[in-house]
């Protein structure tokens, strides 16, 4: 779904059905930025999805995590994997998060049981990526750390917010162009509705919707959630009410 100029949406189903996920992407003429990977095993997917919308692929250069969660980290070892001239893209994610995205601590919401059952469903070669992938014994896979405030130069120009809560290093992001805010899992959209953080996925919902106030500095016209995609009725109001309902 074309959001504007430099700035696309998809929906990523679920190999098992039902659930859908919404990875973005920033480009202009030189680059190609993803915005999370979906599931361990959604690489071709995403590629696929991308293609289809008519951005070019060629130009993938970074990917940048909004959190450790594995909806939002799971196929990136396929997208480092994928580059075949040894040169993996730059991977993006926020300090307090990094050793979990590095593998150097375990995430912290996907026990081993279950982390066993989404690798048993993927071939054994994907299985085998991941866990070397995702190991305190292989190189470090974030190279760019992100800050609170800082403006990248994806899709002409995107603005970091650290958004914790849902977990210690999520990160929503601001494109400036089209007034778009990436909010990853910081906000889902249900029924039509934006609503905040889902409680049963989120340690600490006191800061998380503390975070949410944050939001009031920036003029937002769409929200995008990964979890419900966009959301546009008079976004800045809605972000509003929901941040002054703080535990």
């Amino acid at each position: 779904m074309r959001i504007a100029q430099g700035i696309e949406m998809f929906e990523l189903t679920s190999n098992t059905g039902g659930a859908s996920y919404h990875p973005t992407v920033l480009y202009d003429d030189a680059s190609l930025v993803l915005v999370d990977t979906g599931l361990p095993g959604n690489y071709a997917r995403v590629m696929e999805l991308i293609r289809k919308s008519g951005v070019p692929t060629d130009n993938l250069s970074a990917i940048v995590l909004t959190h450790q969660d594995i909806d939002h980290i799971g196929s990136l070892p396929q997208f480092i994997a994928a580059r075949g001239n040894g040169k993996k893209p730059d991977i993006y994610a926020h300090e307090a998060d990094k050793p979990y995205i590095d593998g150097d601590k375990p995430l912290i919401k996907v026990p081993e049981e279950r982390l066993n059952m989404i690798l048993g469903q993927l071939p054994e070669e994907e299985a085998r990526q991941y866990r070397a992938v995702f190991s305190a014994s292989s190189p470090a896979n974030v190279n760019r750390t992100l800050s609170d405030g800082e403006t990248l130069l994806f899709g002409g120009g995107t603005t970091v917010i650290y958004t914790p809560g849902h977990t210690p290093g999520h990160v929503s992001l601001y494109h400036q162009p089209s007034k778009t805010l990436i909010a990853g899992d910081a906000m889902i959209v249900k029924d039509g509705q934006l609503q905040g953080p889902n409680p049963g996925f989120t340690p600490d919902l006191k800061l998380a919707h503390r975070s949410l106030g944050k939001l009031a500095a920036y003029d937002i016209d769409t929200v995008i959630c990964y979890h419900g995609g966009t959301y546009n009725n008079r976004a800045n109001e809605r972000i509003a009410e929901l941040a002054s309902q703080a535990i």
